[in-house]
């Protein structure tokens, strides 16, 4: 297996764990709130950003639980983007892309495991169909 595309699985797992650790951070607070502390940790350009863009009142919700849990989110997306951009460098944009998208499998699978979240038949028809499709793009 090429270098890259053993970092664009990687993107994609670490992508995938992402969102479920996201999801843990915002108890209790919105999305944006949410979107601002985790993106401090990436880059400090859009926590300046979202000082504009967030009630002040919001600022008040933000409690330890959600600064641990969208900074640990924030670390597996600078993973994530680390290897995406490994990937990228050396192979084809339309197979690292793909391999990234699988990380909506990734998502769904922990988010069914950790949070409780129910797996019906679409949502399994369509991580098949990834799947699927990942194998056919990724295959030479």
């Amino acid at each position: 297996m090429e270098r890259w595309v053993l970092f664009a699985f990687l993107s994609m797992l670490f992508a995938g764990v992402t969102a479920v650790i996201a999801k843990h951070g915002l108890d209790g607070i919105s999305g944006e709130l949410g979107l601002a502390v985790r993106t401090v940790f990436v880059a400090l350009f859009v926590f300046g950003f979202a000082v504009f863009a967030v009630p002040r009142e919001q600022f008040s919700l933000l409690t330890r639980h959600n600064a641990i849990w969208l900074g640990l989110s924030g670390l597996t997306t600078a993973v994530s983007w680390v290897f995406y951009y490994k990937a990228l460098k050396d192979g084809e944009v339309s197979t690292v892309a793909l391999i990234d998208k699988g990380s909506f499998v990734v998502a769904v699978l922990l988010a069914w495991l950790l949070l409780g979240e129910r797996l019906t038949w679409r949502i399994v028809a369509g991580m098949a169909l990834i799947l699927a499709g990942l194998l056919v793009v990724a295959r030479k």
